[in-house]
């Protein structure tokens, strides 16, 4: 929106792209006719579940840790290192960006975070400090350890770095898929949401930018509504683990001015849609990239405009999923 001044602009995606792509996939767009009819729309899947470390997350991450290093580069200080705080998708993907560029990670994770991605930070050489599941726990403890070793923080939705990483995939979803009339993405802290409303709003400004979000962790629907940022005032219930933070001051602003409204689901259309998404496209995806499918299936979405919403892209965020506890067993 001209004259508006946000944390992230075009030129910093550009130049994001440029810094990534020697090391993330260039995910592949899938599509499902059998999806196509019951949406009555034409989907088309950014795939973002078989990017490096199973989720868009390492997109932001690998443009992150190289601006860290970029900083540094004249320092003679101890051994260089970062720190985040995650349940695991940006965990994962901080572990093997920094492993790739030589740097430490020093991981905060939930207590309660899945085992599948408390053992894949491991293997990909991050050292996991754990924390109460709160988000202020999350926050105090990241803080404590970046006091501790001096590490640098890389926050998992509002660092502008890692915003600008997100909105990467936009180039190659306008590559990949012909004429792109709306986006629809999962909104947990709204790094990837806002990467990808200032990247898409430059290069195809008709296309309809929508958050996806449970309702057990609407915080982003919510702040819309009210047109203030809102955050969640207690941990949410919720499936979709990667969504349960809150959308923050830097993410905020331009979603207010960007997205065009938040579609929210249930747990059991996120259920549903997940089943739907393996038994029907043969993807593995976790519960939260289950969320952008479930929208586009709700009476709310069908009932838009069909000639303003004919091509609609869906990110599939994430497939970092704990085999021992799917959610419809």
């Amino acid at each position: 929106m001209a004259g508006k001044s946000y944390c992230i602009s075009f030129q910093n995606i550009q130049a994001a792209l440029s810094t990534v792509r020697p090391f993330i996939h260039r995910t592949p767009v899938m599509t499902c006719s059998h999806l196509n009819q019951l949406s009555n729309r034409n989907l088309y899947f950014k795939c973002e579940n078989l990017q490096k470390t199973g989720s868009f997350k390492f997109r932001g991450a690998c443009n992150a840790v190289s601006k860290v290093i970029a900083s540094n580069q004249n320092s003679t200080d101890k051994e260089l290192s970062v720190v985040t705080h995650s349940s695991g998708n940006h965990a994962q993907a901080v572990s093997l960006a920094a492993q790739l560029q030589g740097v430490t990670a020093h991981i905060v994770m939930p207590s309660n975070s899945p085992a599948v991605k408390k053992e894949a930070v491991r293997s990909y050489g991050g050292q996991i400090v754990e924390c109460e599941p709160t988000e202020q726990s999350r926050v105090d403890t990241a803080d404590q350890v970046a006091e501790r070793t001096g590490a640098t923080m890389v926050h998992p939705n509002q660092s502008p770095d890692v915003m600008a990483g997100q909105g990467t995939m936009v180039f190659e979803i306008l590559e990949q898929v012909e004429r792109v009339d709306a986006i629809v993405v999962p909104v947990g802290g709204g790094g990837m949401l806002s990467g990808v409303a200032v990247a898409a709003k430059e290069l195809c400004p008709h296309a309809k930018i929508y958050a996806a979000e449970p309702k057990n962790a609407d915080d982003c629907a919510v702040s819309m509504l009210r047109g203030e940022l809102t955050p969640l005032p207690a941990p949410p219930v919720t499936v979709c683990d990667a969504l349960k933070t809150s959308i923050g001051p830097h993410t905020w602003p331009i979603i207010r001015d960007h997205v065009d409204d938040v579609i929210t689901v249930t747990e059991e259309e996120v259920k549903a849609a997940m089943r739907l998404v393996w038994e029907r496209m043969k993807l593995v995806i976790e519960p939260s990239s289950a969320v952008g499918v479930a929208a586009v299936m709700t009476d709310r979405f069908r009932s838009l405009p069909a000639d303003e919403h004919q091509n609609v892209v869906v990110i599939l965020c994430g497939g970092n999923v704990d085999l021992e506890h799917l959610p419809w067993m």
